[in-house]
């Protein structure tokens, strides 16, 4: 392997686990987004490390987000609900605690928009209710044996 490659390599390993340890922390500080930092995990882990790339695909809290994101790019209801929980929790303490500046608003706006992006997901993936693309009308489907 040339030194480009080892180089390049390196960098997605330290973005890898540097995300990991990111994720890690939001677990348990409100506000800070685990789903994403797993998910940029996985994919620099992927360009760097097999072995962290397995872990990660296996481990019984990340794995199946992963996979739910790798199957239709999935979040799942209660993931939704537990971002937006903790948006409005932070979102209600800066207000109270910080002055109103131009950066609480910016947050604010993040906050907002990650919000949309979040819910806007689908919570199940595409054949899961039915071979067709859209589940609501799978059930509406005349019989095929026609």
């Amino acid at each position: 392997m040339n030194l480009p490659a080892k180089f390049t390599q390196l960098l997605f390993a330290l973005l890898a686990y540097t995300s990991l340890a990111i994720g890690l922390v939001a677990i348990v500080v409100p506000g800070l987004p685990t789903t994403e930092f797993i998910l940029l995990a996985a994919w620099a882990a992927t360009r760097s490390s097999p072995r962290l790339s397995a872990w990660l695909e296996n481990h019984r809290l990340f794995g199946p987000m992963l996979h739910n994101w790798h199957n239709g790019k999935v979040i799942a209801r209660r993931a939704k609900v537990g971002a937006t929980t903790s948006m409005l929790l932070c979102a209600g303490l800066m207000l109270v605690i910080l002055d109103h500046r131009w950066p609480v608003y910016l947050a604010l706006a993040g906050m907002g928009l990650g919000n949309l992006w979040i819910w806007s997901r689908p919570e199940q993936a595409q054949g899961s209710r039915g071979e067709g693309a859209c589940p609501r009308w799978a059930a509406k489907r005349p019989p095929s044996d026609f």
